[in-house]
């Protein structure tokens, strides 16, 4: 399995927005192409309490390359992500990492996440 971190920093006012837009929009049409979130947080204590951050998980890097490219592509997902910024945008920047466990990793091993990929 690979873990793909995406971090989102709202625009100014905007992250409620962001937060219905993943819950009403978002997630069904992931749960449709097969996208699997292993959880959402926003930051509690820190640098920014604008930013939502969340983790993917992958089954090898082709998998995420075509389905988060068909996501990408998705006519629904084009057309409710527009109708959800005809206000302005709600994503100011987005980074994303693709994340390697470490050997003492809890649940899975390195040689495990080598074999995924």
């Amino acid at each position: 399995m690979i873990c793909e971190l995406r971090v989102y920093e709202a625009m100014p006012g905007r992250l409620a927005a962001l937060h219905r837009r993943f819950e009403t929009i978002t997630l069904p049409i992931w749960a449709r192409l097969g996208i699997r979130p292993l959880g959402f947080w926003t930051t509690m204590v820190g640098s920014s309490n604008n930013a939502l951050m969340y983790l993917l998980a992958w089954q090898s890097l082709a998998e995420r390359e075509a389905v988060w490219d068909g996501f990408l592509a998705d006519p629904e997902w084009i057309r409710l992500k527009a109708e959800t910024e005809v206000d302005g945008i709600l994503v100011r920047t987005a980074s994303n990492e693709l994340l390697v466990p470490t050997s003492y990793s809890p649940g899975m091993a390195h040689a495990q996440f080598e074999e995924a990929i």
